[in-house]
């Protein structure tokens, strides 16, 4: 099936967004890879990017400059979009998450807050059996 030239146009339309100075930064920092979105006040995602698209395969996915180039990727956008304060929520023990603080602040974006979401449990369902390096 061949697309015409009206229905090609018709797909890359994207969506209005509405987007105030403040926004919200979510730092999923896992230890294979990092993921950061960036969304307005009511939750629409802006922007979002991960070391891994940001070019960086395997065990380099994980490194704490992986997540600021990342990060810096994705604060690009925001900024463009209007972006100016952020709430940040770091979720996850990886290496990339004091890295992605920091390279938030230098991509110029001020902070407002900074908050641990990461999941801890209340003694739930027994554990997996110990990691063996």
């Amino acid at each position: 099936m061949v697309k015409t030239e009206k229905q090609i146009k018709v797909a890359k339309k994207k969506s209005t967004l509405k987007v105030s100075e403040n926004g919200k930064v979510f730092v999923s920092a896992t230890f294979n890879n990092t993921l950061v979105t960036i969304t307005n006040e009511k939750g629409d995602t802006v922007a979002w990017s991960s070391a891994g698209a940001a070019g960086f395969k395997g065990t380099r996915k994980s490194t704490p400059f992986a997540a600021t180039t990342a990060v810096e990727a994705v604060a690009r956008k925001a900024i463009g979009a209007g972006i100016k304060t952020v709430e940040v929520y770091v979720k996850g023990p990886g290496s990339g998450r004091d890295a992605a603080l920091r390279a938030i602040k230098s991509a110029g974006l001020s902070i407002s807050l900074i908050a641990d979401i990461t999941p801890m449990p209340h003694n739930g369902p027994r554990a997996q059996k110990k990691r063996r390096v």
